[in-house]
């Protein structure tokens, strides 16, 4: 057994997963563990279980795997104690619902499930964030993963959980009809008639639309008054924004601080994810030394 300094984390996405061991001394990834493998989230048990082990086990070629923690971020719903999958009606890991995949990693690594621990993603990536990035520091905060989804979590004391409010009422839906790469789609085809694939794809190829400054102002005052509202439910003292949609931060990040300080009446520091697809990563790992 390796002493906790060193903890195997992984990230499970919706088309990838992601592994490298993290050195929780020097808040980074060791040289040579990264390791990233496509997958398909729609295929069978077996199939999706052997590629997150073979990735692990890439992560792993001058380290005893058997020795070491595994910290695995995980999209949800899950029991993430039991290990047990609750992801259904989301296009992806369907065939998961209801398994113990913390078992089934195990049976597959030949180890213990008691070495194995499922961490929800959106608190690993605010937990990341406060142990090595851009809140750095911060012992209150809130994070949202802005991408496919809406992430959103919270965390107080060291202690970084899942707030759950992508399905909170929001305007005339739900709060991840409005800040999701969804609503971009949707409202572009809306104004233009023409379909995108994603926010990326708005800012490669749009970025001369007659609707483009409209969209993202629209989207600027829409996250300024989720954020108003997530602010009231937990207080935090500095918030941090991840995800695909965070890159394109040029076109509304400044106009989100300007409605969200005109509706506080004060200040709220709003920064971009510094690690990126890292924090999850670190932020896994280092729920080691919680």
């Amino acid at each position: 057994m390796y002493s906790n300094k060193i903890v195997l984390s992984a990230d499970v996405g919706g088309s990838h997963i992601t592994s490298a061991i993290i050195d929780l001394e020097r808040k980074t990834e060791v040289d040579g563990t990264w390791s990233r493998t496509k997958l398909n989230s729609a295929g069978s048990p077996t199939e999706i279980i052997d590629t997150w082990a073979k990735n692990l086990e890439n992560s792993c070629l001058e380290y005893d795997l058997k020795a070491l923690k595994i910290n695995i971020a995980m999209p949800g719903p899950m029991d993430y104690e039991k290990g047990i999958c609750k992801i259904k009606d989301q296009g992806k890991y369907g065939a998961l619902y209801g398994l113990n995949i913390k078992d089934m990693l195990a049976d597959r690594l030949n180890i213990p499930g008691s070495m194995i621990n499922f961490i929800n993603d959106a608190a690993c990536f605010l937990k990341g964030e406060v142990f090595s990035g851009s809140l750095d520091g911060y012992e209150r905060a809130i994070g949202l993963t802005l991408g496919t989804g809406l992430g959103t979590s919270h965390i107080e004391n060291g202690k970084a959980d899942d707030s759950a409010l992508w399905c909170m009422s929001f305007l005339e839906g739900i709060a991840e009809d409005y800040i999701s790469t969804r609503w971009f789609v949707n409202r572009f085809s809306e104004l233009s008639g023409s379909r995108i694939k994603d926010v990326k794809d708005l800012v490669d190829n749009h970025l001369q639309s007659p609707y483009f400054d409209t969209i993202f102002a629209e989207f600027s005052l829409n996250l300024a008054k989720f954020l108003n509202q997530f602010i009231d439910k937990k207080m935090p003292l500095a918030i941090v924004l991840g995800g695909n949609i965070a890159n394109a931060d040029a076109y509304f990040l400044e106009d989100t601080c300007k409605h969200l300080r005109d509706i506080l009446g004060y200040t709220l520091p709003v920064r971009k994810s510094s690690l990126g697809e890292k924090a999850a990563l670190l932020g896994a790992g280092s729920t080691i030394l919680s």
